[in-house]
């Protein structure tokens, strides 16, 4: 598991190759499992594939256009508000579901980027996708595909970070 938390990138550039249902499956399922305040599982998806008009109407609401145009799947990570009991708790959940949600496409051999920007055209990316936005609150994108260049990263030294010598 530290491994491919490790090794995991964010991937912006895919192959014209589709992401079987299998898969897709899969990396719902694993962000089905992510932690959540009170158990109260907050998240619903929304699966986009290419060809789909909400995708191309979607792609429109971001500075990341060409990534959501040339992605093979997108899942829309939403909170449904009726399930939401703390706006931070269920916002924290929504991440650790997208989180869970990269690390399973890791590990299928995907590619996928967490599309956070889009969040400030929230009712614009709502509309686009036709949901209510009374029921409705985004979360995030994820655009998954087959990787056509690596992603990479760099990160601050522990020692940055942690305040307190431990």
């Amino acid at each position: 598991m530290l491994e491919a938390i490790r090794s995991r990138r964010s991937v912006r550039r895919f192959t014209d190759q589709a992401v079987s249902r299998a898969d897709v499956a899969a990396i719902l399922e694993a962000g089905r499992w992510a932690p959540s305040g009170l158990n109260n599982q907050p998240w619903r998806f929304l699966v986009l594939r290419p060809g789909d008009g909400r995708a191309e109407r979607l792609a429109g609401c971001t500075k990341y256009r060409h990534v959501v145009q040339r992605a093979r799947a997108l899942i829309v990570l939403l909170l449904e508000r009726e399930a939401m009991y703390s706006e931070i708790k269920d916002r924290q959940a929504a991440g650790a579901c997208m989180q869970n949600m990269l690390l399973a496409a890791h590990g299928l051999g995907l590619g996928g980027v967490w599309l956070g920007e889009i969040i400030n055209q929230e009712f614009q990316a709502l509309e686009a996708l036709g949901l209510p936005a009374q029921r409705f609150e985004l979360a995030a994108v994820l655009a998954l595909g087959h990787p056509a260049a690596k992603g990479r990263s760099s990160r601050k030294r522990l020692s940055e970070l942690v305040l307190e010598e431990f």
